[in-house]
């Protein structure tokens, strides 16, 4: 019997306002979904917008994106994330977080977050490493023991949830990726960004107001280094790493979780135990 295609609902993290100035952390998952799993359908919801249906949360599974906003998820500006994300853990279904959907994760799970004591860190996540839990977690099974990825942010997980699993690190951010099962919920989460191409984080150097308008002389080499060798070295990375299939390694393995998990109809809906605090 044919399975139905799974469904995915993205949750943006920029309100309308960033989104129209051309900034969009939904619409790279939504490229690269169907670039490399067609099957996959996608919703893109924003709680800046409006509070999340019990449609939309009928999804197989659940995308928190990264965002450009100036303020951290601990704010109060962000009250709409937290009852987004309150929601898509009461569902039960397979969630997925980059960035400050990483960092919305940690705190709803009893984690901390603070502006990273390193600094901004822009471009490519140089030298991350895998745990040797992450070596033998399904979330990073097409990763090497050493890797890189794009990445731009200011915030970082200081300290992991309680019972949450450290996928892999690097000397900037020794958080770069946990996965969490445990209390009727599953989140997979990363401080890099799979879902974006190097041309789409270009985009956050240049937009309007950006934080980190102070990189964007990277622009010149992020924006050919998916075809240039000398470029992309410069940015520590080479074409092969930069490729959708290769870039979105973890994506790819969390949507092979959501199809399996929808298959059998398993979600894993529990009461929830958030710690965000309004």
């Amino acid at each position: 019997m044919e399975c139905a295609m799974p469904h995915i609902l993205i949750v943006e993290g920029n309100t309308p306002e960033t989104v129209a100035r051309g900034l969009s952390g939904a619409q790279a998952f939504v490229e690269t979904f169907a670039s490399l799993a067609p099957h996959v359908t996608t919703t893109i919801a924003n709680p800046y917008a409006a509070p999340l249906t019990a449609e939309d949360l009928a999804a197989d599974g659940i995308v928190f994106t990264g965002s450009g906003e100036a303020w951290a998820v601990s704010d109060p500006e962000a009250t709409p994330l937290w009852a987004a994300m309150e929601g898509a853990m009461a569902s039960g279904k397979p969630i997925w977080g980059s960035c400050n959907g990483m960092h919305l994760a940690a705190l709803a799970l009893g984690g901390t977050v603070r502006e990273n004591p390193n600094g901004l860190e822009v471009g490519i996540a140089r030298d991350m490493a895998l745990t040797v839990e992450g070596r033998a977690h399904p979330m990073m099974a097409q990763r090497p023991a050493l890797f890189g990825a794009p990445c731009v942010h200011r915030d970082e997980v200081a300290e992991l949830p309680p019972g949450a699993i450290l996928m892999a690190g690097n000397a900037h951010t020794p958080i770069q990726a946990f996965a969490f099962e445990g209390d009727g919920t599953c989140i997979w989460a990363t401080q890099y960004h799979p879902e974006l191409s190097l041309a789409g984080l270009a985009d956050y150097l240049t937009a309007s107001g950006s934080i980190f308008a102070d990189h964007a002389g990277l622009v010149a080499d992020l924006t050919c280094a998916a075809g240039d060798c000398l470029a992309a070295a410069r940015l520590g990375t080479t074409p092969e790493a930069m490729q959708p299939q290769a870039r979105a390694a973890e994506l790819l393995a969390w949507l092979q979780l959501v199809t399996e998990r929808a298959a059998v109809g398993l979600h894993l809906a529990a009461p929830v135990r958030s710690r965000l605090t309004h």
